[in-house]
């Protein structure tokens, strides 16, 4: 997949869309009675280009305050979704450490590798961060996965909703009508190819979580480490 395209033709279509008024609502993001949850293989970008991303956010807040505005503690890249998020799903249902001990066989002898987080693509209802990679080593570890639970008995829901291929970040989600459309698009567009920094990923988070990561709903089941060459530190 030539991903530079496929992001620019997301934005593209997406951009049409809410210049059109053709966007679409989350609906679910302030309900309380949302239960649904599920496990997912993720990566927590490095501090640094967290805060560049927030700095971004909190002047979108100011042209859009109504909407919902990922806060640090939630951005992440989603490796795999092993159990997408649904209604009634509980931690309780499954052997955690049977999937711990499977991802860690899907992840034996993978080193560290690179992203690069550089401009805005979108959906309909959301603005994401496009992050780009230097190497296989992420499709690597997804095959792995889709391999290993795919001979396996384990529930899991990999690839069911769609294959996972790109290496985003959801920062933004409409949950309102907007009232500055203009100002909103104006300022997207001055950061469509803007540079947020590129980080090295030395390690994989196993969570249980809701729908949008948010941090007071998820639970930290596994923290698993990639091999390192000395001087792979964060950027």
């Amino acid at each position: 997949m030539d991903l530079k395209q496929h992001y620019n033709n997301l934005y593209q279509d997406s951009i049409t869309k809410y210049k059109t008024d053709n966007y679409e609502f989350d609906k679910l993001i302030d309900s309380p009675t949302d239960s649904r949850f599920g496990i997912t293989l993720l990566i927590r970008p490095h501090q640094k280009i967290k805060n560049k991303i927030n700095d971004f956010l909190l002047n979108l807040k100011k042209i859009e305050p109504n909407q919902y505005y990922y806060p640090k503690s939630d951005i992440h890249i989603t490796v795999m979704s092993i159990i997408s998020c649904y209604h009634g799903f509980k931690l309780s249902q499954i052997d955690k450490n049977i999937y711990i001990e499977t991802i860690h066989q899907c992840l034996s002898n993978i080193p560290s590798f690179s992203i690069q987080f550089k401009g805005l693509t979108a959906s309909p209802s959301c603005i994401m961060v496009q992050g780009f990679l230097t190497d296989n080593t992420l499709k690597q570890i997804r095959n792995n996965l889709r391999t290993n639970f795919k001979n396996s008995d384990l529930q899991h829901s990999i690839d069911k909703r769609y294959t996972i291929q790109t290496a985003h970040s959801t920062i933004f989600r409409l949950k309102n009508k907007l009232n500055n459309k203009e100002k909103f698009l104006d300022l997207i567009e001055q950061y469509q190819n803007y540079e947020f920094g590129t980080f090295r990923v030395n390690s994989l988070e196993l969570v249980f979580n809701d729908w949008y990561q948010r941090a007071d709903k998820v639970q930290k089941l596994h923290e698993f480490m990639l091999k390192t060459e000395p001087n792979t530190l964060y950027k």
